[in-house]
């Protein structure tokens, strides 16, 4: 590939039936603050990527595969976060019982604490944080770079 054709990757869309509920969990989640595009299209741009929600309607032309809220069990949606605990707990503090735990955070064998939650429409969330040198460097290597000055390479 040449630099003219060069690729990068500027946001994911989730499709949902509840846009408020879905909208207030990443909300929560990043702390990024909703862009109302329409009333069905929503963008929260946070400092490496945009992560957008809208309705259904928005891709109703699509005719085959059409995508629907709440269908997604081929993905899982990334988080690099300075704290896994610390925004785990306060996810646990905003939305309780409600929150769909798959797993608390965990020391990974590469080296980051995860924890892996399901958002409101039930597609998986992982949340990690790089903790050891090696997974610091690993993550020095990709985009988003790490978040704090902890960083020892």
């Amino acid at each position: 590939m040449t630099n003219a054709t060069r690729v990068q990757l500027a946001s994911i869309r989730v499709i949902t039936e509840d846009i408020p509920r879905l909208v207030h969990f990443y909300e929560v989640l990043t702390g990024a603050t909703p862009q109302y595009l329409t009333e069905d299209f929503v963008e929260l741009v946070t400092p490496s990527a945009t992560f957008a929600v809208s309705g259904s309607a928005r891709v109703a032309f699509i005719t085959t595969g059409t995508p629907r809220g709440g269908a997604n069990s081929s993905a899982i949606v990334e988080f690099l976060v300075e704290d896994t605990s610390a925004v785990y707990e306060g996810l646990v503090a905003e939305f309780g019982d409600q929150l769909d735990v798959v797993q608390p955070p965990t020391m990974m064998p590469w080296g980051n604490v995860s924890a892996l939650i399901r958002d409101p429409d039930g597609s998986l969330v992982n949340l990690y944080t790089p903790v050891t040198p090696e997974a610091w460097q690993l993550q020095h290597n990709r985009t988003p770079k790490p978040l704090n000055a902890q960083e020892v390479l």
